[in-house]
């Protein structure tokens, strides 16, 4: 499994990523890309946090989702819904 990091992501800012459902598939639009404060020295990574927009009605439970963007690649994320907005819901993903 690769390990993803904040630069990866930060060059995908307002860019769809694809989740493949049982019924379909969803798009989840990249709206930030932050670090988050250093944790244990000689961690693997730096942690960073990644939000992301759906603007489906309905909100997506908490869990691991497979998705897809044109340069990373396919993996899995597990995303929170941490907010609504005027758009949509907001997904929140942790990497630490």
């Amino acid at each position: 499994m690769q390990l993803m990091t904040l630069e990866q992501f930060a060059g995908c800012l307002n860019e769809t990523f694809r989740v493949a459902l049982n019924d379909g598939e969803v798009d989840f639009v990249l709206v930030e890309a932050q670090p988050l404060k250093q944790s244990a020295p000689g961690a693997l990574r730096a942690p960073f946090s990644l939000l992301f927009l759906n603007t489906a009605a309905l909100v997506f439970p908490q869990q691991l989702y497979p998705m897809k963007h044109p340069r990373l690649g396919e993996f899995s994320i597990f995303i929170v819904p941490i907010a609504r907005n005027k758009d949509g819901f907001i997904y929140q993903a942790v990497f630490n």
